[in-house]
């Protein structure tokens, strides 16, 4: 990416030949373009929400930035990125978004994320350390950038406007106001499951803002729940890319004697599920963990892998967390061993369960959803 301050070398992570999507976009230079163009002071305490693949604080490594995400392998991709350009390490401060905020911030440069309310949350947190002479802008491209993402930076901080677009890119200036009256922050969300999802039904769920369908349970965790695997004799089960943790609280508390592993990319999400399982009281074992996907588990050590794939990398469609999820699984599933996956039907997930695992059975179907089972042969 070419910067008012030279070229950074940026890659996302894990790095992937095959994929073709950029560590950064239109709305990244845009950024940095207007920060040297106004002459922007860096010299006080920058910090940077919502940096994707750590190319803003990668180019802004020179002024020691701050930077707070909710993704691990963004955090990742991160430090690979710094490294890459011979950033020392400790020049960027590395957040999650469940860390305490800094205490004072100079310059708040925002890269508008795809949850409104993780923006929301953030912003809510952020505010007391932001003051009358910071300097707020946020960029992200036009299609992310709504009626709704202004009113939130102006409900929360202060007046605000957009420039013109450019390359499909938008900047929002804010100007915070002290003596604003801010709403108070209603993130975790908590709401009791429906009726009709087994052992759930009428139990509590936990949401941090950002949690994928955090106001509601999503339909397609809806029907996974009503077609669940039988885990009685088994030991270890792992709720994988487990959101606010519902399929795997469901087994824990039809199967106690069972070790839930909730693994998860996104620090809210491994939160949530920490949250949800906890106000459900189940009485087994479980672990909470963030990382990709199944990296550091064991070859040939789980029983059964439960799996809603996404399909989405922020705003592009794209199949690629799915098959490293896919992969990961077989590795660690003992021979006998099954993966059980929940998604639409157009996605066509046998096709690859059947070439990496040489079957695949359809458990449950509906227009929309299927649930389908492979099972690690020798």
């Amino acid at each position: 990416m070419t910067t008012p301050w030279g070229e950074v070398s940026l890659a996302r992570h894990p790095e992937d030949p095959r994929d073709r999507l950029r560590a950064w976009d239109a709305s990244d230079a845009y950024l940095l373009r207007h920060l040297a163009e106004r002459e922007v002071p860096l010299s006080g305490d920058v910090v940077v929400l919502g940096d994707r693949w750590g190319a803003l604080v990668t180019a802004l490594a020179a002024h020691r930035p701050v930077q707070i995400t909710d993704s691990w392998l963004g955090q990742e991709a991160t430090r690979a990125n710094l490294a890459r350009g011979g950033v020392e390490t400790g020049s960027v401060r590395l957040l999650t978004t469940r860390d305490p905020v800094p205490e004072r911030v100079d310059v708040l440069l925002v890269r508008v994320p795809k949850s409104l309310a993780l923006l929301e949350d953030q912003l809510l947190r952020l505010a007391p350390a932001v003051h009358a002479d910071t300097v707020v802008v946020g960029t992200g491209m036009v299609k992310e950038i709504h009626t709704s993402t202004l009113r939130l930076f102006e409900r929360v901080l202060g007046p605000t406007r957009t420039s013109l677009a450019q390359q499909k890119a938008r900047l929002i200036f804010c100007t915070p106001d002290p003596e604003k009256v801010r709403p108070a922050n209603p993130w975790p969300y908590v709401y009791d499951l429906p009726d009709d999802v087994g052992v759930l039904a009428g139990r509590p769920v936990v949401n941090h803002a950002g949690v994928f369908c955090a106001d509601r349970l999503d339909i397609g965790t809806r029907f996974f729940l009503r077609h669940l695997p039988e885990t009685d004799g088994v030991r270890r089960v792992v709720d994988l890319g487990c959101g606010n943790g519902v399929v795997g609280t469901a087994v824990a508390l039809a199967n106690p004697k069972a070790e839930v592993l909730f693994t998860d990319e996104s620090f809210q999400a491994v939160a949530s599920a920490e949250a949800t399982y906890k106000a459900n009281g189940v009485p087994g074992h479980a672990e909470f963990r963030v990382g990709d996907g199944l990296t550091g588990v064991p070859d040939g050590s789980v029983d059964v892998v439960l799996n809603n794939p996404p399909f989405h990398s922020h705003q592009a469609t794209t199949d690629a967390t799915a098959r490293r999820m896919f992969t990961g699984a077989r590795r660690v599933l003992r021979p006998g061993g099954e993966l059980w996956v929940v998604g639409n039907r157009h996605l066509g997930y046998h096709v690859q369960l059947r070439r990496l695992f040489g079957n695949c059975e359809l458990v449950a179907g509906e227009p929309k959803f299927v649930v389908l089972r492979a099972v690690r042969r020798q």
